[in-house]
C-alpha cells in the first residue's frame, strides 16, 4: 500500500536543528510539479507540494513550437515554485523538463528564458533518465517474488515503458520512450477516443509501435514463466484506482501502491468510456482540466493491457520527483557515489 513509498517518517528532534530539505521539479508536458521532502530513516516525508496543470505542449505536435500561450501559463507555474523554495531553503534542487522541451524547436530558448524570469533552470532529460527515475522511486512496489516488471508511465508528451530485472537492486534492462502521451493523442487529427472507433484505432497504433519491443525482450514469454509485475504510474492508472475504489473524492495515500484486479481496472475503464465528456468534468476524480486527457491515456493502458495480460496491476503515484529525491539525498549521504 502507500505506506511503501518512503515518504512518512519521524519528525527531526525537537531539541536538534531541523532537518535538511531537498526539493525536485518536474516540468512536464502537461504539469509542472513540485515536490519539497526532508530524510527520514524509511526515506522522506514530504515537507511541501506543488503540482499545476499548465498544457506546455498544446499544439506542439502541429506546429513544432511551444506557442505563447503555454509558455506564459508555465512561467507564472514556475514562479510559484520559485516562491515556495524561497519560503523553504533547501540544500539541494534537481529541475527537470521531459517531452514536451525536448521536441519543441524553441524548447531550449524557452528554458533560458524560464532562468532569467524564475531563477530556475530545468534541463532536459533523455527518455531513458526519465525511465530510470520513474524506476527508482516505484523500486519499493517490488516484492522478493518478482522476477521481472514492467512498468509504464502514460506522461502528456510521451510514454515510457521500463522492462526491469528486479533484486536488491533493480536494473533497467530495456526501455521504450513512443512520442505518444494525453496530450499529444488528445490533439491528433482522427484520433478522438470519445467514439468508439477512435479509441479502438489508438489502441491499436499503440499495440503496434510496443511490439517489436516486446519481441525483442521475449516479454510474453517471460509472463507465462510467471514472477512479472506490471506498474504504472501516472495520472490514467491513479484515475481507474479510484473508480475501482469508488473514492468520493481522490486520496492519493489510499491509491499508491495498491494493486487492481486487472478485470476491475478494465470495467473502470468501460465506466470512464461511458461518462462522455460532460460525465468526467464531473467524475471527482477526474475533473473538468483533465476530462479531454483520460481517455487517450485509457487507450494507451488498453493496449499495453492487450499486449501484456498480466492479471494485476499496481498503481503509483509517484514518479520523477520522487526518483530525484531519493538520488539527492542519497547523493547527500554517500557524496561520489
Amino acid at each position: 500500500m502507500s505506506a511503501l513509498l518512503p515518504r512518512h517518517g519521524p519528525h527531526g528532534s525537537p531539541s536538534g536543528p531541523p532537518p535538511a530539505l531537498f526539493a525536485a521539479l518536474d516540468l512536464g508536458t502537461n504539469n509542472c510539479r513540485l515536490l519539497i521532502g526532508a530524510p527520514t530513516r524509511q526515506g522522506f516525508r514530504v515537507v511541501d507540494s506543488f503540482s499545476r496543470i499548465v498544457r506546455l505542449g498544446e499544439g506542439l505536435a502541429g506546429t513544432g513550437a511551444l506557442s505563447d500561450a503555454a509558455m506564459e501559463r508555465t512561467i507564472s507555474a514556475l514562479s510559484a515554485c520559485a516562491e515556495r523554495l524561497h519560503r523553504r531553503p533547501v540544500r539541494r534542487l534537481a529541475a527537470v523538463a521531459t517531452e514536451a522541451c525536448r521536441r519543441a524547436a524553441n524548447g531550449p530558448a524557452f528554458l533560458a528564458r524560464a532562468a532569467r524570469e524564475t531563477g530556475l533552470s530545468p534541463r532536459i532529460i533523455s527518455p531513458r533518465e526519465e525511465a530510470e527515475l520513474a524506476m527508482e522511486s516505484c523500486a519499493p512496489l517490488l516484492e522478493p517474488g518478482d522476477r521481472r516488471a514492467i512498468l509504464f508511465d502514460i506522461g502528456g508528451g510521451s510514454t515510457e515503458i521500463a522492462w526491469i530485472r528486479t533484486g536488491p537492486r533493480p536494473e533497467l534492462i530495456g526501455y521504450i520512450s513512443i512520442p505518444c502521451g494525453v496530450v499529444t493523442l488528445a490533439e491528433r487529427e482522427g484520433g478522438d477516443c470519445f467514439s468508439t472507433h477512435g479509441f479502438a484505432s489508438v489502441v491499436e497504433d499503440i499495440h503496434a509501435r510496443l511490439a517489436d519491443f516486446d519481441r525483442l525482450h521475449c516479454i510474453g514469454q517471460e509472463i507465462r514463466a510467471g514472477g512479472v509485475r506490471l506498474i504504472g504510474t501516472s495520472g490514467t492508472v491513479t484515475t481507474l484506482a479510484g473508480v475501482v475504489m469508488a473514492l468520493p473524492k481522490y486520496r492519493r495515500q489510499l491509491v499508491d501502491g495498491t494493486r487492481l484486479n486487472a478485470e476491475a481496472a478494465d470495467a473502470a475503464l468501460e465506466q470512464l468510456f461511458a461518462m462522455g465528456r460532460k460525465g468526467l468534468a464531473a467524475h471527482p476524480c477526474v475533473g473538468p482540466e483533465r476530462a479531454d486527457f483520460v481517455l487517450p491515456g485509457c487507450a494507451v493502458y488498453a493496449a499495453i493491457r492487450q499486449l501484456w495480460p498480466l492479471g494485476e496491476l499496481t498503481v503509483a503515484d509517484r514518479g520523477l520527483r520522487e526518483g530525484m529525491l531519493m538520488r539527492l539525498m542519497r547523493g547527500d549521504r554517500f557524496p561520489g557515489r
